[in-house]
């Protein structure tokens, strides 16, 4: 009878610690599905008219949404952006004088007659941007100001969102640099998977025209 009793108090004991075990596992997954993902990017740089971008030290923090409902997802981002001009007109001069009225014009530039660089993200939701950058370069929105800090991106199934995030004049040739730290951009409403990737926009507007892309590599946001 002893031995039986022994025998069942150790079985108990298994099985305890058998339970303890998986609900200890089972914290530890949802632990793990709520966790950030660091995701560093490569440098990159390209050459243009009159200028050489690069971009450093460019990463992504991605946080899931505290919701958990697969819409709503957050990316904390940084980077460093440098211009370094040489082709910016000598005189300073906003832009060619080709009105009727013989007024500065922007010569079909997005930055309204201003030489400019600046730098944001694609975002993408179900929709694969990994293609895009080339396709799309020319419908980045650079009139509106530079935004920094938080930003909140409502981005549908199907759609592209370009997120502008820092930006600066260029008054003349030398070497100009945008950085950005744990910038937020949270993503709303979109129920499937969801992609990023950097763009830097140089444009040069004088009697000359010239604009220099620069693409970064594409990460998911979950």
């Amino acid at each position: 009878m002893n031995t039986n009793n022994s025998r069942t108090r150790r079985l108990a004991h298994r099985a305890g610690v058998g339970a303890t075990a998986a609900i200890a596992i089972g914290l530890m997954s949802t632990g793990a599905a709520h966790a950030d993902t660091f995701v560093p990017l490569p440098d990159g740089q390209k050459a243009g008219p009159g200028a050489v971008l690069t971009r450093t030290e460019e990463s992504a923090l991605i946080s899931p949404s505290l919701a958990a409902n697969g819409a709503g997802r957050t990316a904390w981002v940084s980077g460093t952006v440098t211009a370094d001009v040489t082709g910016a007109p000598d005189d300073g001069e906003a832009g060619p004088s080709n009105g009727a009225t013989n007024e500065k014009g922007t010569n079909n530039s997005s930055t309204h007659g201003v030489s400019r660089v600046s730098t944001g993200y694609i975002v993408g939701c179900q929709v694969d941007i990994t293609g895009l950058g080339g396709s799309i370069g020319a419908g980045v929105d650079l009139s509106g100001p530079s935004v920094s800090g938080s930003l909140t991106v409502p981005v549908s199934a199907g759609q592209v969102t370009f997120v502008n995030v820092a930006g600066k004049d260029i008054t003349g040739n030398g070497t100009y640099s945008v950085q950005y730290q744990d910038t937020q951009i949270e993503i709303q409403n979109c129920g499937g998977f969801a992609q990023a990737r950097s763009y830097t926009v140089l444009e040069i507007v004088g009697n000359d025209y010239s604009k220099t892309t620069l693409y970064g590599q594409p990460f998911s946001i979950g």
